[in-house]
């Protein structure tokens, strides 16, 4: 979000100089190259995934959207969930699977591994931290993660390159 202002605080000044060029064609001009293959964001919220009427155990299959990436975290529910809610700094239990946005390739995924995880949400990504309180136990939600909020330029492996946006869809199995 501090980057979108700045952004657009520059592109203000810089319409002031110079009136024939939109503000809004400068605010999506990238300040930095992006690393390659990786498509500068952009200020939308892509379309929600179909909703499901409850979780289920097969891993679900993340469908990355034309165009660029979101600037911003986008949260989506797939399947509401009708147990406790997930809180900040909580355990919990959670089935997930994370794919690029710029390749689609799945980069990691506990679905098909039988049994959840056990995580502190106190210790994952922000996007995790900032996207999953509020679920409910039993719910589905699609997190659309900027590098911000990521790992930014320094990734845990090859299969994330630096500056990626992250899609996860994470499945709540127990919050508490």
């Amino acid at each position: 979000m501090r980057k979108l202002l700045v952004c657009l605080a520059l592109a203000a000044l810089c319409a002031s100089c110079n009136p024939s060029e939109p503000a809004e064609d400068l605010a999506a001009t990238p300040t930095g190259a992006p690393a390659e293959g990786i498509q500068q964001c952009q200020d939308r919220t892509p379309a929600p995934p179909d909703k499901a009427d409850k979780m289920s155990s097969k891993k679900p299959d993340i469908e990355i959207p034309e165009g660029a990436p979101p600037c911003d975290l986008v949260i989506q529910d797939i399947v509401e969930g009708d147990g406790a809610k997930a809180k900040e700094g909580d355990s919990l239990q959670v089935h997930y699977v994370g794919v690029s946005w710029s390749t689609g390739e799945e980069f990691d995924s506990n679905w098909t591994k039988g049994s959840p995880i056990e995580l502190s949400l106190m210790q994952v990504i922000p996007g995790w931290q900032q996207g999953i309180p509020g679920m409910k136990e039993g719910g589905q939600r699609q997190l659309i993660i900027p590098p911000d909020l990521a790992y930014g330029d320094n990734p845990p492996s090859a299969a994330i390159k630096p500056g990626e946006t992250l899609v996860f869809i994470i499945g709540l199995v127990k919050a508490g």
